[in-house]
């Protein structure tokens, strides 16, 4: 391999804010490493839009860190777990084939082989950049199973609340319904299967709500619709903003309930038998399903990304998962 082939090019966030696109030389791969290229990688808009604005609480600074993350919080910090890409060296059985990593957004990196995944025939490269948001809605409904004929809300339409409906959507005489405030999300959740309402027409009643909209608001309009001794199952990240909630009332009386779903440990009830490898190998090929597409609503070059990031933080871009692609 020749000198240029060692350079790789990586964004930083430089400081809150403010993001750059430095150059960095590689080391060499070794036994049991594989050099990737990458294809596409994807930006979790809802936490890489906190970590770009700084919005970490110090007490998170290392319950919040990426795989391969490089630098500390607030910053300079490499930041990112969506990449795609192809093996250009390593063990034969990966050499060509295209993977998923939780690595940060650069160009080639050099990994140990046992942190990539292989990505199924007939999961297109792009697409296949939501497996770590759909390894976590996998999380989610392993915390709190929807049962047969559940009724189920999913309170907050980004892309880890797509996902969960998309999953739940399969739960046999299940009624799932997608709750936004946005109502062009209508049109995702008819593509994913599901129903759709706005928060002041949700469904009341529900077996089970899935609250993914990192709001005050929303987490307590999913507690409103739960019927007696239901469950909430809180996916959100709310950083360092305080959540208020009226616990009074009801959630005592109808025995309500909050479950913490967290996507850095298997959810206990598959702990002993499902590995964090094996849950990302499940994501993947659930993404054989051409649904998930619905959920990848734009793509820029990756010299672009110091220029868009501001803007997804600051929603002045729409996106669901926006794509980055790499020459």
């Amino acid at each position: 391999m020749n000198s240029a082939k060692q350079v790789a090019r990586a964004y930083w966030l430089s400081a809150p804010g403010t993001g750059e696109i430095r150059t960095e030389v590689l080391p060499a791969c070794g036994t049991d490493e594989v050099l990737v290229h990458t294809r596409f990688s994807g930006v979790s808009r809802g936490t890489e839009s906190l970590v770009f604005r700084g919005g970490v609480p110090a007490d998170q600074y290392a319950a919040m860190r990426a795989p391969f993350q490089q630098g500390d919080f607030p910053g300079p910090i490499k930041y990112g777990y969506l990449s795609v890409g192809t093996v250009e060296q390593g063990p034969s059985a990966l050499c060509g084939k295209p993977v998923f990593c939780l690595y940060p957004h650069q160009d080639r990196y050099v990994v140990p082989a046992s942190a990539v995944v292989p990505a199924p025939e007939g999961v297109p490269l792009r697409r296949a950049v939501l497996a770590g948001m759909l390894e976590t809605a996998v999380n989610a409904v392993w915390d709190v199973p929807p049962l047969v004929g559940d009724r189920i809300a999913i309170v907050g339409a980004g892309v880890v609340g797509c996902c969960v409906a998309r999953l739940a959507a399969n739960t046999p005489g299940a009624d799932v319904t997608l709750v936004d405030v946005d109502p062009s999300r209508a049109a995702v959740a008819q593509a994913l299967g599901v129903g759709f309402a706005l928060p002041t027409d949700a469904p009341h009643e529900c077996d089970v709500v899935f609250h993914a909209s990192a709001s005050s608001a929303g987490l307590q309009l999913a507690l409103d619709l739960l019927g007696f001794e239901g469950r909430v199952v809180e996916l959100s990240w709310y950083g360092n903003h305080t959540v208020e909630l009226a616990l009074g009332g009801a959630f005592h009386s109808r025995r309500l309930g909050i479950v913490a779903s967290q996507v850095s440990q298997v959810a206990p009830a598959r702990r002993g038998h499902r590995s964090l490898h094996q849950r990302l190998a499940l994501a993947l090929e659930i993404l054989r399903d051409p649904a998930f597409d619905v959920l990848l609503t734009g793509t820029s070059r990756f010299d672009e990304l110091p220029a868009v990031m501001p803007r997804l933080a600051d929603r002045s871009l729409p996106a669901l998962c926006h794509v980055i692609a790499y020459p």
